[in-house]
């Protein structure tokens, strides 16, 4: 688990976990992202081909630069897919 960003919107942890060996004798790698919005409460955890293409957007965003704002505008793309609320244990 990495923390990779947080404002004061939102907060993004990457998850990347290595199973053992599979019956054909490679390594299988899992994980994915844990992006929470700090305001609505809610989060999503992306993994597989979503979360391939948030890894690209993100790496094309930072080629740019980005300000915080930015950053932010493009994780708020994902709010909509937001179902589950943060609970705090």
């Amino acid at each position: 688990m990495q923390m990779l960003y947080n404002s004061d919107s939102f907060a993004v942890v990457m998850f990347d976990v290595t199973s053992d060996e599979s019956a054909e004798g490679s390594v299988l790698n899992r994980g994915g992202y844990e992006i929470v919005d700090k305001f609505a409460r809610k989060e999503i955890f992306i993994e597989g081909a979503l979360a391939q293409s948030f890894k690209e957007g993100v790496e094309a965003l930072i080629e740019s630069e980005p300000s915080e704002e930015e950053i932010d505008e493009y994780l708020g793309r994902f709010t909509s897919l937001m179902q589950h609320p943060v609970i705090l244990h």
